[in-house]
């Protein structure tokens, strides 16, 4: 018989029931969507925080090492003075000649107590010690050292690293005294290296220093010593079966390690040490990468399990209403699916009508940029044009006279200068460049005399009073050298603009080198208006077709590209300063403040 049905029920509860098995498939499927949304998630959090923090923490094994190896060249240049020192000592000198060597050990242990030296050892011309601050070393015979042998073949101081007998590695540097034309022994410093390896011990995993022959010379694994990096890593204790799948087990989420050190997985950074083609290495494991993401895949994993019992909860009650809303909504749906298509089909055409103008426009700007670039290009090359026109002149003249060798010097010139207009037109987009450049060690007052030179026609134009102040030392910074002297120009020629109306225009260049370089270039002119904007591009204070506001937001640009900064203010007594701020290198071997500045007009 057919069922028949009560129409007393309510409606609502007929429709509950008829929706029971729909609404259980929803649950089930929001189940199986969060569950399947979770795993996707934490392991696409895994894979990408496991990638970041292995990355940050190479970074910061990079920076550590450059440190170390800071360290390391420090020590070994600040002892490489010391021969030259104590081989011009009265004292050991004339106890050589004399044989009397009473004073000497004192006079050595003095200056190891100054200098902070391993040993120092004063050998006679037969290689036995005579001297030393290890008095149990006296009378010790170094006939065969290496660094004995090679001081006695130069004048120069010798440089050695060799074994020790104990253990370990000896570096030494060597020189030989001598005395009216004659070889009267050889002095010998050891640096303190070992040092380096104690410090190293307590922060790193494993560090090793190794020589241009790839054998390690300085480490924190002492059975690594005098082995290539490739022996040492191969020599540990061959992993039983647990150890083997315990270690695959705790790599699972890692990138494949670049070695195992004592049964640990571990990545590998190098450096390179500017001393002899030394390398440096570390090793640094990967429990912190793991810590790290872990804490972080425990959080999203707790976060999925409230969100699938909030789902749970919310469906469930979604799931009562949900039918007697569908009847209620069916018409109003319908009409807003209408009204909807009507609405797409209108932003469509609105659509189309916009992308019409973003092409119109985006041509315009291109047009745009192009008429600035080429009054950017203009701006850039005048100075090397007026330059090439001076040596033109100059090199007619010198062949009508029949000079033709210095002609061939003007032509040079000229070469020079069409080359650099080639990399000047390069280096215009360095504005919207970041980057990419190869740097090397530039000493700013070699950048400084050759921008002036590319400045001096423009210079003998007008009468200008150029007074510098320049340190005796070389600066060195790490730059472009054809970028710099592109900033110091555009900063030299905005100074010449600003004194244009100046009865007695002055240009005053100060070049100093302290905690950083600075390069200071001030005028007397009638100072900024607007130094907010100073910087921005295409702005200017110049008259329209004088310059086209580009040059300073190129010069800052590339400061910002040497990781150094360019400022600008006004000066008390009147006019503009810029300076020039740039990281020196080796910033502890140079004195801070201003010393030893040379003054010339």
């Amino acid at each position: 018989m057919r069922q028949r049905t009560d129409i007393s029920e309510p409606a609502e509860t007929r429709a509950e029931r008829r929706v029971s098995p729909r609404r259980l498939w929803v649950l089930r499927g929001a189940a199986l969507g969060i569950v399947l949304t979770a795993a996707a998630t934490i392991w696409t959090t895994n894979a990408w925080l496991t990638e970041r923090f292995t990355e940050t923490t190479r970074v910061r094994t990079e920076l550590r090492l450059a440190l170390y190896s800071g360290n390391i060249l420090s020590e070994l240049q600040r002892i490489s003075v010391v021969p030259l020192l104590l081989a011009r000592d009265p004292v050991l000198t004339s106890s050589l000649e004399s044989g009397d060597y009473s004073k000497s050990s004192a006079a050595l242990i003095e200056a190891k107590e100054d200098i902070a030296a391993a040993s120092i050892r004063l050998l006679d011309v037969s290689g036995r010690t005579v001297a030393a601050t290890n008095r149990n070393l006296i009378g010790t015979q170094y006939g065969t050292s290496p660094y004995f042998i090679e001081a006695q073949r130069s004048r120069e101081t010798i440089f050695t690293a060799s074994p020790r007998d104990t253990g370990g590695t000896e570096f030494n540097y060597s020189r030989a005294l001598v005395a009216n034309g004659q070889l009267i022994g050889v002095i010998v410093v050891e640096a303190e290296l070992a040092k380096f390896e104690r410090a190293w011990a307590g922060i790193s995993d494993a560090v090793a220093v190794t020589d241009s022959e790839g054998r390690i010379i300085l480490t924190t694994e002492p059975k690594w010593r005098g082995l290539e990096m490739d022996e040492a890593l191969t020599a540990r204790d061959a992993p039983t079966a647990i150890e083997r799948a315990l270690q695959a087990t705790a790599d699972w989420a890692n990138e494949p390690p670049d070695a195992y050190l004592k049964g640990q997985a571990v990545m590998r950074t190098e450096t390179r040490i500017p001393f002899r083609g030394w390398r440096m290495i570390a090793f640094t494991g990967y429990e912190s990468v793991r810590e790290r993401v872990n804490a972080v895949l425990a959080l999203e994993i707790m976060g999925f399990a409230l969100l699938l019992a909030f789902a749970f909860w919310w469906l469930s009650r979604r799931a009562r209403v949900q039918s007697a809303r569908y009847r209620r909504e069916s018409t109003e749906l319908r009409a807003l699916n209408a009204r909807l298509s009507r609405e797409i089909a209108e932003r469509e055409r609105v659509q189309k009508d916009l992308a019409v103008a973003e092409q119109t426009l985006a041509q315009s700007s291109k047009l745009a940029a192009l008429g600035e670039m080429s009054a950017a290009v203009s701006h850039e090359l005048n100075q090397p044009l007026a330059a090439m026109k001076t040596y033109l002149a100059g090199a007619r003249l010198l062949l009508q006279r029949g000079r033709g060798e210095e002609a061939l010097s003007s032509f040079q010139r000229i070469d020079d200068l069409i080359e650099r207009m080639g990399a000047i037109t390069r280096q215009l987009k360095s504005y919207a460049r970041k980057g990419g450049e190869a740097f090397e060690p530039v000493d700013l007052r070699a950048a400084l005399s050759s921008a002036l030179a590319m400045m001096e026609p423009q210079l003998k134009r007008r009468t200008v009073r150029i007074s510098r102040a320049i340190a005796r030392d070389p600066v060195m910074v790490m730059a472009d050298r054809i970028r710099l002297e592109q900033v110091i120009i555009n900063l030299l020629r905005n100074a010449l603009d600003a004194t244009k109306q100046v009865t007695e225009p002055e240009i005053e260049i100060l070049l100093t080198a302290g905690e950083t370089a600075v390069l200071g270039v001030r005028d007397n002119g009638p100072g900024i208006t607007d130094l907010e904007k100073l910087f921005e591009p295409f702005w200017t204070t110049k008259k329209p077709g004088e310059g086209t506001g580009l040059g300073l937001a190129i010069s800052s640009s590339i400061v910002s590209d040497f990781g150094g900064r360019l400022t600008a203010h006004n000066a008390e007594s009147g006019g503009a300063v810029f300076e020039v701020q740039l990281p020196l290198i080796a910033e502890g071997t140079r004195s801070p403040g201003t010393a030893g500045l040379r003054a010339a007009e």
